[in-house]
């Protein structure tokens, strides 16, 4: 097991929602990837690196979630930026759902172990 003195979340957990929270995220708004990044920090969740998120972006992108267009850069290159489909709206309205039950069952579990003491 490992302790994090930042208060950071583990990595692990991370990964296993980094493509909920990235549609979530464009959801609000098309952003390009620095930008999902940065939405993501302020929302908490530590400082994503570009090797972690840009393939998860492509992935989505891929499975029809996200669409991209190519954006003028000011000053600087293009920049890709990303849009949530309209598939890709039904997906995230079906996985909050999931997100939702799966979290409960998370909860159930931790209390009723935290409850009777096995927590340590």
């Amino acid at each position: 097991m490992t302790t994090d003195a930042t208060n950071e979340e583990p990595a692990a957990w991370l990964r296993g929602v980094i493509e909920l929270a990235a549609a979530a995220v464009l959801a609000e708004g098309d952003r390009h990837g620095y930008a999902v990044a940065q939405r993501l920090g302020e929302a908490g969740f530590g400082r994503l690196k570009g090797g972690v998120l840009y393939p998860v972006l492509a992935r989505l992108e891929s499975e029809g979630v996200l669409s991209s267009t190519w954006a003028a850069g000011e000053g600087g290159p293009g920049r890709k930026v990303y849009s949530l489909t309209d598939d890709g709206a039904r997906w995230l309205a079906a996985q909050s759902t999931r997100w939702g039950r799966f979290a409960e069952r998370m909860d159930q579990l931790l209390s009723t172990n935290v409850q009777k003491g096995r927590a340590r």
